[in-house]
């Protein structure tokens, strides 16, 4: 049975933007079974939507759905928190490989698993994904004002446990 061009052009998009979307839902959650997860109940959803969308913006409304879901997850399981292991972390080595290119890739993937989804999703989507921070805003949900103060607190948080680190480990050195 051959697919209509709906069909085509939904498998071509998931061929060209499996690799960036899987990098961005393990960004969002920290785990890779939980990367897997959200990414293919976002594809389902957006397989559903796929007649509205336009080729264009299929990326970022993919992106959105991810946000969106990743979010409802966290809201559902706010009060039982499971501490990501360090093995899990690095299991899928193409979110891993993003980071090559800084020696602390270890610690800013930590440092993002203990943020909240929502200040997960701002910066990921602020700084990975290099949007603007209305177009951050958009995709969360919530003002540009609250991108700015939510993204400005995560990154202090996050700075102020890399000076902690830094001085544990000249202290041990």
């Amino acid at each position: 049975m051959k697919g209509t061009d709906a069909d085509e052009a939904f498998n071509g998009f998931v061929t060209a933007h499996s690799p960036a979307l899987r990098r961005t839902a393990y960004l969002l959650t920290g785990s890779t079974s939980a990367a897997e997860d959200l990414l293919q109940d976002a594809l389902v959803k957006l397989w559903l939507a796929w007649h509205r969308v336009e080729a264009s913006t299929a990326s970022a409304y993919t992106r959105r759905i991810m946000v969106n879901l990743a979010t409802d997850r966290w809201r559902r399981r706010r009060y039982a928190t499971v501490p990501v292991e360090e093995a899990e972390r690095f299991a899928d080595q193409g979110a891993a490989r993003t980071f090559e290119a800084s020696e602390d890739r270890a610690f800013i993937v930590g440092q993002l698993a203990q943020l909240s989804a929502k200040e997960r999703a701002i910066v990921v989507l602020r700084y990975y994904h290099d949007l603007a921070e209305a177009d951050v805003a958009e995709a969360v949900g919530c003002s540009v004002g609250t991108v700015k103060s939510t993204c400005s607190r995560a990154l202090a948080r996050i700075r102020t446990r890399a000076e902690a680190a830094l001085i544990t480990s000249r202290s041990t050195s």
